[in-house]
């Protein structure tokens, strides 16, 4: 994904980034890891206090959800008529007139995208229990802004979304996944994005040497899994992908899932 960043060394070499992470992130990191230690202290004395008090205690049931969400709307829309308002080396503009299910004639520019793929790569072996997150740094024009972020990038058009995410983790950080399993598919903002993003769980991660694409400047840095959710409750983690696939990893490592 094309971006600018301070780290040109990094990128340009097409290898990892191999300062330590810059002050602002290790401020915040050190912080986060405090808090995630002082609960991990409080939560292994609540349970040895429980233990002593209590043996053989009944292991809750698992909850089980049978909510269905109801579909009362429904329908199908008609397309008048469409025409192409823009077409770029990225995604098309597409201005749509229709009609849609409720009746109501509506037009709709539409930025249609052949999709993105989105790759948390996860390494357990210096601690499963607080697995790293391979994180990276890089600016946003749109946002105006640098930010940390999950590898990802388009799929070509041709393109599986499986092979694109191997891809992209290779190019962007060097890293490549030994085992891949998908996540979701979600739309990030369908009121005008037709693009839709696809998360891969990526594990038993190895390094390797980046291969960037020129205009691509990329910081890489590795970030505990309990300090990247921290940083994403205390708004330091902007980047919606980030956000959705970390929490989404978080709750399923609680659950069992993983």
């Amino acid at each position: 994904m094309a971006a600018k960043t301070e780290n040109k060394q990094a990128s340009r070499s097409g290898g990892l980034a191999t300062k330590p992470p810059s002050k602002g992130l290790r401020g915040s990191i050190a912080s986060s890891a405090k808090i995630a230690r002082n609960a991990k202290s409080a939560s292994s004395a609540k349970n040895a206090g429980a233990a002593k008090k209590k043996t053989g205690v009944k292991k809750p049931a698992e909850a089980v959800c049978d909510y269905k969400l109801p579909a009362k709307l429904s329908g199908k829309v008609k397309v008048v008529s469409s025409k192409i308002s823009y077409e770029g080396p990225l995604f098309n503009v597409h201005t749509d007139y229709v009609q849609e299910p409720e009746g109501v004639p509506s037009r709709r520019d539409v930025i249609r995208h052949s999709g993105s793929v989105v790759i948390l790569a996860v390494d357990e072996t210096e601690n499963p229990a607080d697995p790293i997150i391979i994180l990276e740094r890089q600016y946003r024009h749109a946002a105006q802004m640098y930010m940390w972020e999950l590898p990802a990038g388009r799929k070509e058009p041709s393109e599986r979304p499986l092979p694109a995410a191997k891809r992209e983790l290779i190019e962007e950080t060097g890293y490549r996944g030994g085992r891949w399993s998908k996540l979701v598919r979600y739309y990030a903002s369908p009121g005008f994005l037709g693009e839709w993003m696809e998360i891969y769980l990526a594990q038993g991660v190895s390094a390797g040497t980046a291969m960037p694409e020129e205009d691509e400047f990329i910081q890489v840095e590795r970030v505990p899994l309990s300090c990247l959710v921290e940083l994403i409750h205390a708004g330091k983690i902007n980047d919606g992908k980030t956000i959705v696939a970390t929490l989404l990893y978080q709750a399923g490592r609680l659950s069992g899932k993983f």
